[in-house]
């Protein structure tokens, strides 16, 4: 069933088949929710360069991220999976056939990913989309093997005002408002929280906002100081 795109102003409070955009210099960050796990789905458009855009995690939902592609007269150049678990990634064949993007993701979930990587990072590599706009690369590890992480910087898009932030960090399920993501034992829970705060929260500043992999975003300044009470609880 074909659905009208309407696009609002972000709220961060997102509906399903909902649609809310983030103006951040010359890049808009489109995010819509999707499916019965209302998993979000970002849509990173240069408007220098619209038809080199990148989607972060085609997660189900394949004609509502098509027409919202089309709504916004972009194309998409690049898929990146954060992550290998199934909700995440029910829509990767479709949109892959739809549009002439390449497939990222890490290596160390790759092999759990129904659709092949055109590319596989470790972390610490860069991923290119638009006009030339870089997006440094890191890996969380605990929630899955190793979860593929994007940061987008003011710096990059050209977003430079005092009231803007200096990051937007796209983290898979790995971070949420409260604590990092689901895990399945001991080890993972504390690799996981570990990677977290040597990896992003002793990385970026306060006002870096995280982009989760459902539900609303958070910032660093709200969710680092609260670290040690994540590890007593052990969740």
């Amino acid at each position: 069933m074909n659905d009208v795109i309407t696009i609002s102003p972000y709220s961060n409070s997102p509906s399903t088949r909902g649609v809310e955009r983030i103006d951040y210099g010359n890049v808009t960050i489109y995010k819509t929710s999707v499916g019965p796990m209302e998993n979000n789905v970002y849509l990173l458009v240069d408007s220098r360069e619209p038809d080199n855009s990148l989607l972060i995690d085609a997660a189900t939902d394949a004609d509502h991220l098509i027409r919202l592609v089309e709504h916004v007269g972009a194309q998409v150049r690049t898929i990146v999976t954060t992550h290998s678990h199934g909700d995440h990634v029910q829509a990767l064949g479709e949109l892959l056939q739809a549009f002439p993007a390449r497939h990222i993701t890490s290596s160390l979930d790759a092999a759990d990913i129904p659709e092949p990587a055109d590319q596989q990072l470790d972390g610490g590599e860069t991923i290119t989309f638009g006009q030339g706009i870089t997006l440094p690369t890191f890996i969380l590890r605990g929630h899955t093997k190793g979860g593929l992480c994007l940061d987008l910087s003011a710096k990059e898009t050209g977003a430079l005002s005092d009231d803007t932030p200096s990051h937007h960090l796209f983290v898979g399920d790995s971070i949420f408002p409260g604590g990092v993501g689901k895990t399945y034992s001991p080890e993972d829970f504390s690799q996981l929280i570990d990677d977290v705060e040597s990896r992003v929260f002793h990385v970026y500043p306060a006002d870096s906002v995280i982009h989760p992999g459902h539900g609303k975003d958070t910032t660093i300044g709200v969710e680092s100081p609260e670290v040690e009470n994540w590890r007593e609880r052990g969740w």
